[in-house]
């Protein structure tokens, strides 16, 4: 580690040999500043510096080029030691460390204050000098994350007295943190033709449950955001919707494994960053895109014996339309996309084997006909060179009609017991407006920025349930309404430093949910009675944060601390009779976070990382209101559920070389309070079997594993990359008492194991620029809360092709060729076993043709 140093020495101008001829070498290069000189000369003629002026106005102009292929930028400010005046039109030249050649130079203006843009990663001497004054070298390191530097002000001495030497390293630290692992959906043969959760489905490290749940590293808890922000598009107390938007606007997916403190804490398993095209070019510009597909075109299992069985030979369209005009002070840009589906999101097979020796089967097939709508538009105003004022806007609207005969079936006689069958009719959406103020100081990177947003998300969903058994033969309604509002305000500051920068934040957050609910009972009515018909849930969190980052020669720090003060309230109606009174309760808590890499030489580096974060249950987690579309498996959320809070650690290593690269990182999650659905028997109607899935906060639990990624141009068409993440899964042992419908002990047994998930991505080059993708998934086996779910897999294709002189481009997908990536579970619960079996859509065709302009 080589460490910032200050050296004091005497310094004569003359013999600063190589800003001398560094100086000599601009002078010979045949470029004229003479239009400058005439507007500065004025100025510079009380200083006698029209000579330094010329050889400072020769580098800008000509050393600029060759600064493009660079990232970084360099700022600061040049004073006068004496009095702390700046000194104006100092020449500041850029070296290579190692070789002592000129890269780049460039004036500082009338108020001091220099910009260089363009610095690739290297060692760098930044000379400033100017007649009169001793020269100061000052040292910089650009490394492979930081993009903004601010060196601050840099003093100089009069000729009679000059003591000092200033060194500075730094390096790169993206906005989002250190070492965020960025996937471009625009690179390569991608499932842009279909929605983002397929494309994240083969993104290294990443994994996808049946119900669209994203997982890294083994946990489901992750915090999805777009842009950088929690939306109205994913959810904020958890994921949802990813299934039904279209990638075709997305330009990249960013995963931040162990993000800063600048984030909000929740998402204990880290943040997936979904990031919107924002087209740069001058006036109007956009593209039009047309899919079609084709889903669930064979089947895993057959169904059992119904009139409807579950869909098959699914169609699906997918128009879109992305609008850019930029007008250079004004960029306004409308995205819109239309997705009209048949659809299978859920196919649940059941087999219950109770203790008594009855076998009971199955089947609720979910037969989906839907259409969804989304439109996303917004402006940025350059108000003026410090001020940016953005204006968004999202409305999302989803209709569906789901249609379900589930017959239940003795296995020892193949008789029907039950058939019950449904139509559920439900309209969800959210709308968003987003107001964000951004102020640039002087200083590039220097930025305070404020945020305003407002969410209202919404659920209107109908059940019209009808059952034939030899118990009744009767008609049951169930009508629920939810919304979702949510107000944040955001407040973050970014400084600049000399090794890094510093991070300052405050964030206030309202989120209330009220829900309605109606029932329209039947004769011998199968829903539960003394329900009530609403409740209301609410959140408030205050929060303050501060980020620190410091890269100074072969290691960089990132260490920040968010407090958060949060309050809930959830108040349910009196006539419930199944929770007495309703809940409220507050938490202060510390989210530390800190991560340090150690570069080994320019290839190889080490990483520590440790950060505290938080799951807090959302809506659908503490709903007090069953869901009727499987009767004697009925699914409902536990209004007393408390957050769970999240100790990760990683130790992670790196190395990269020409063509390719490895990274590995073993890690270690603690849970605390997990929360998570078990399943229990209902022994309240002596009719019927029923089985309740209830969340409930279970005790601790911890994962440790391994994850590897890598990339490796294989051949020169053939470009290879995946991950491997092996982990052991451990639950520990809880004894609670379960609440609804009536109080029963429940008893949670302890268990471990070890399971592992593999993802290869093969590209490969073709002629005429087209591009195959072939992608492999494999999800191990794993042990879950009361049993184990089994081993499964996928088999994907992409293909791309440019037409029409590259300006459109022809696609095709194709996933889960196999149809192998249904889930599959083992339940050992109290009095049965259980094998649960969900055949879902996944396996679905597509091709698309996009068109820019």
């Amino acid at each position: 580690m080589r460490p910032c140093t200050t050296q004091r020495r005497h310094v004569d101008a003359p013999r600063n040999g190589k800003l001398a001829s560094a100086m000599s070498a601009i002078v010979r290069m045949r470029l004229s500043a003479q239009s400058v000189l005439s507007r500065r000369g004025a100025v510079l003629s009380r200083r006698g510096a029209a000579p330094w002026l010329c050889l400072g106005l020769c580098a800008l102009l000509s050393t600029g080029l060759l600064a493009q292929a660079g990232t970084a930028t360099v700022s600061g400010r040049v004073l006068d030691a004496t009095d702390g005046s700046p000194v104006a039109f100092v020449s500041v030249v850029v070296e290579d460390a190692g070789s002592g050649l000129q890269v780049t130079g460039t004036l500082a203006g009338e108020d001091g204050r220099f910009l260089i843009h363009g610095l690739p990663p290297a060692n760098y001497t930044i000379g400033t000098s100017f007649p009169g004054f001793y020269p100061v070298a000052v040292n910089l390191f650009v490394g492979e994350l930081n993009q903004i530097f601010d060196l601050g002000d840099i003093r100089l001495e009069h000729l009679d007295t000059f003591e000092e030497e200033i060194t500075v390293t730094a390096d790169t630290i993206r906005a989002a943190g250190i070492d965020t692992q960025v996937f471009r959906l625009d690179d390569g043969a991608s499932q842009t033709t279909g929605s983002i959760l397929d494309a994240m489905r083969n993104l290294p490290g990443v994994a996808v449950d049946q119900v669209g749940m994203v997982s890294l590293r083994g946990s489901d808890r992750v915090a999805i955001l777009i842009d950088g922000r929690q939306s109205s598009l994913t959810g904020f107390g958890n994921q949802r919707g990813l299934d039904s938007v279209s990638a075709a606007n997305i330009e990249a997916i960013e995963i931040i494994n162990n993000p800063s403190a600048r984030f909000d804490a929740a998402g204990m398993a880290g943040i997936i960053n979904i990031i919107y095209r924002q087209e740069q070019e001058l006036g109007l510009s956009g593209d039009i895109g047309l899919s079609a597909g084709l889903g669930q075109f064979s089947r895993r299992r057959q169904d059992l014996p119904t009139e409807l069985g579950s869909f098959t030979n699914n169609p699906k369209v997918i128009p879109s339309v992305n609008l850019n005009y930029n007008a250079g002070t004004v960029r306004t840009f409308v995205q819109s996309e239309v997705l009209l589906q048949d659809d299978l999101p859920n196919n649940e097979f059941t087999t219950r084997f109770y203790d008594d020796g009855r076998v009971i089967e199955s089947q609720v097939p979910e037969n989906r006909e839907q259409s969804h709508y989304l439109l996303r538009g917004g402006s940025d105003w350059t108000i003026n060179a410090a001020n940016t004022l953005s204006m968004s806007g999202v409305y999302d609207f989803e209709t569906h009609t789901d249609r379900a005969q589930v017959p239940f079936i003795l296995r020892a006689t193949g008789e029907r017991e039950r058939f019950w069958f449904w139509r559920e009719k439900e309209d969800t959406g959210f709308a968003n407006v987003n107001l964000d103020w951004r102020h640039r100081y002087t200083a590039p990177g220097h930025e305070l920025n404020v945020n305003l947003q407002y969410t209202r998300g919404w659920e209107d969903e109908a059940y019209f349930l009808n059952e034939v058994s030899p118990v009744r033969e009767g008609t049951d309604m169930t009508h629920l309404v939810a919304e979702e509002n949510t107000l944040p305000l955001g407040i973050d500051y970014v400084r600049p430093l000399r090794t890094g920068r510093l991070e300052l934040g405050t964030r206030v957050q309202r989120r209330w949910i009220p829900v309605s609910y109606t029932v329209d009972r039947g004769v011998q009515s199968v829903i539960y009675e003394g329900l009530g018909d609403a409740s209301d849930w609410e959140e408030r969190i205050g929060a303050l944060y501060a980020n620190l980052v410091r890269e100074q020669g072969r290691y960089s720090l990132e260490a920040g601390v968010r407090v958060e003060q949060t309050n809930v309230s959830y108040d349910i109606p009196s006539e419930n009779l199944y929770y007495t009174g309703s809940d409220r309760y507050d938490y202060f808590e510390v989210f530390p976070n800190a991560r340090v890499t150690w570069r080994l030489n320019p290839q190889h580096r080490v990483i520590a990382a440790y950060n505290r974060r938080v799951d807090r249950p959302g809506e659908a987690e503490l709903r007090i209101f069953p869901k009727y579309d499987d009767p004697e498996l009925l699914k409902v959320g536990n209004p007393f559920l408390r957050p769970q809070f999240t100790h990760a650690a990683e130790i992670g290593y790196g190395q990269s070389w020409t063509g390719g690269s490895i990274s590995a990182a073993l890690y270690y999650r603690d849970i605390q309070d997990s929360f998570f659905r078990v399943f229990a028997i209902d022994s309240s109607n002596p009719r019927y079997d029923i089985v309740n899935r209830i969340y409930e906060n279970a005790g601790d639990s911890s994962q440790r594993g391994i994850e590897i990624l890598m990339e490796q141009q294989v051949a020169e068409p053939w470009d290879l990359s995946g991950s491997v993440n092996w982990f052991r899964n451990d639950i520990d042992a809880f004894q609670t008492t379960l609440r609804f419908p009536t109080p029963r002990l429940f008893a949670l047994a302890a268990s471990s194991d070890d399971t592992w998930n593999l993802t290869l991505n093969n590209r490969f080059q073709l002629p005429a620029a087209a591009e195959v993708q072939l992608s492999y998934i494999y999800y191990g086996q794993r042990n879950v809360p009361q049993g184990r779910e089994r081993a499964r897999s996928s088999v994907d294709l992409a293909m791309q092709r440019p037409i029409l002189n590259d300006r459109a481009e022809v696609l095709f997908t194709l996933t889960d060729i196999f149809n192998n990536f249904g889930i599959a579970q083992e339940i050992d619960g109290q009095g049965f076993t259980a094998l649960y079996q969900n055949f879902l859509e996944t396996q679905v065709a597509t091709v698309g043709l996009r068109w820019r302009f």
